[in-house]
């Protein structure tokens, strides 16, 4: 890369970094707080609902911001045309869902739902004004405004939520600080990207971009079901209290696995779309990526599967604590999450819109197929694990399922990339294995290191001290180039500050 994109990326992946690490602190510090204050049912009617929320989220938005950021020359006519169609189709389909309403209800047996659900859809519409200037933001890299906006929204939409929770409406407050989160996005957006509508419409931009971005639609239906089905099954399967364990469990794996995909993702796709066509530079510039997502994931993920019993215990009561063991299965897929993106990145900047597309679709398919399996074929198996026999059946090893399918579908993600840029399938091994390698060993050696230690709060303090000491010192001695790298460019900013 030229040393301006290079240093815009660096910029941008260090402002994600700081972004997206303090986001995901006041997640944890809200999340809590919150969980103290509501109860498995209150997360389960909220969960029930997350499904048709993002799959209306993904409609509204139809792949136009990868659309916008792939179009070279966009013009004030393409980013107006992309917001009137995006407010429009957000209203009709608010008008679909507040009739819906009864039929979800009906759905999952919980009459609360009726009202419930007819006030969380217009969260959605809501975000429909912000799509626009979100896709300026992006386009142009304006990672630090991004970072602003999102913060900003976190801390006064977590501030509502706990208050609401307090004066004891329930499974209310948890919708209400998403609805209050999207508005106040929108509202920073318009700010920050100087983004103002006029009243003409043109047709033209949105037929020119709809070819590439309705394959991005379907794959992001896709992708919310994919990321929401557990929701829907489990609801449909099992009760709310199950479904609330699965919800709170998923919440700080997503946390976690976020924060790193959300850095990724701020830069990668512009930077891939400014690298044009040079297919060296782009194995370079995505190799070096790759390098740095696995450096800072599989120690992250890999340690909260190492401390989920103890981080549950004490950050939301132990009445939360069935839910750590399935944490600890989800993080695994977690860890290899910002790595799918970063893959998924590159094939979007290259217009492989259906390729991604019929990616996600048939992984979708499969793994609401094995669920359903495990389900109605009684499904269960037993692992052997030092000595112990675990057995697995119902929600567990659905999960384990899901986690099996994500990881060997990186095999074919790999494979798609690869007709892109040459790319070999050991040499991305070769960036990915050895900080996998290094955080699983690091994280098994901590785990036996302190199994004598009995005080709950020692406990988790240790772990997290000795497996960040034993991972560091792997990295550096195994001499990781990245690593030194990147805090190189962290010393030269200091300095220019």
């Amino acid at each position: 890369m030229d040393s301006t994109l290079k240093n815009k990326t660096a910029r941008g992946l260090l402002w994600g970094m700081m972004n997206n690490g303090v986001m995901q602190l006041l997640n944890i510090v809200f999340g809590i707080v919150l969980a103290r204050l509501l109860s498995d049912a209150d997360y389960g009617l909220a969960g029930e609902l997350a499904i048709f929320s993002a799959i209306a989220s993904a409609l509204q938005e139809s792949g136009f911001i990868s659309a916008l950021t792939n179009r070279k020359n966009a013009t004030h006519e393409d980013y107006n045309s992309v917001f009137w169609f995006n407010v429009g189709c957000s209203a009709m389909m608010y008008v679909i869902l507040w009739f819906c309403a009864p039929l979800i209800a009906s759905f999952f047996h919980e009459p609360e739902l009726l009202w419930l659900s007819r006030y969380a859809f217009t969260g959605f519409f809501l975000a429909s004004f912000s799509i626009t200037p979100r896709a300026m933001l992006f386009k142009q890299l304006k990672v630090k405004e991004q970072s602003i906006i999102g913060i900003t929204s976190l801390i006064i939409s977590g501030t509502v939520g706990i208050t609401m929770a307090v004066c004891g409406m329930t499974y209310w407050s948890v919708v209400t600080q998403n609805i209050v989160f999207v508005a106040t996005v929108s509202l920073l957006s318009w700010y920050f990207s100087g983004f103002r509508p006029s009243m003409s419409f043109s047709f033209k931009p949105i037929r020119e971009m709809f070819g590439f971005s309705c394959k991005l639609l379907v794959t992001n239906i896709f992708n919310c079901i994919n990321n929401n089905v557990f929701s829907l099954l489990f609801g449909w399967f099992y009760t709310k209290h199950e479904v609330g364990q699965y919800t709170q469990a998923d919440k700080w794996n997503k946390m976690g696995s976020n924060m790193i995909t959300g850095m990724v993702q701020q830069v990668a796709q512009p930077m891939f779309v400014q690298v044009g066509d040079d297919k060296e530079r782009l194995v370079r510039a995505f190799r070096k990526m790759l390098r740095f997502t696995s450096l800072i994931s599989f120690p992250a993920l890999f340690g909260l599967v190492l401390v989920a019993p103890e981080f549950i215990t004490i950050a939301v009561g132990e009445k939360w604590l069935p839910s750590a063991e399935i944490m600890q299965l989800l993080c695994v897929a977690g860890a290899f999450m910002p790595i799918a993106a970063l893959y998924q990145n590159l094939l979007i900047s290259r217009g492989k819109s259906g390729v991604y597309m019929w990616n996600i679709l048939c992984q979708g398919l499969i793994v609401i197929a094995m669920l359903c399996c495990v389900k109605y074929m009684d499904w269960q198996i037993t692992i052997p694990f030092f000595g112990l026999y675990i057995r697995l059946a119902g929600i567990r090893l659905m999960v384990v399922c899901y986690v099996a399918v994500y990881l060997l579908w990186m095999f074919l993600w790999h494979a798609f990339l690869q007709k892109q840029i040459p790319l070999r399938l050991i040499t991305a091994l070769k960036d990915i294995l050895p900080f996998a390698l290094a955080a699983a060993a690091s994280m098994t050696a901590t785990y036996f290191l302190t199994r004598g230690i009995s005080n709950i709060y020692l406990l988790l303090i240790a772990r997290i001290l000795i497996a960040a000491v034993l991972y560091l010192a792997a990295i550096w001695i195994a001499g990781a180039k990245i690593l030194r790298e990147s805090l190189e460019y962290i010393k030269s900013k200091n300095k220019e500050n």
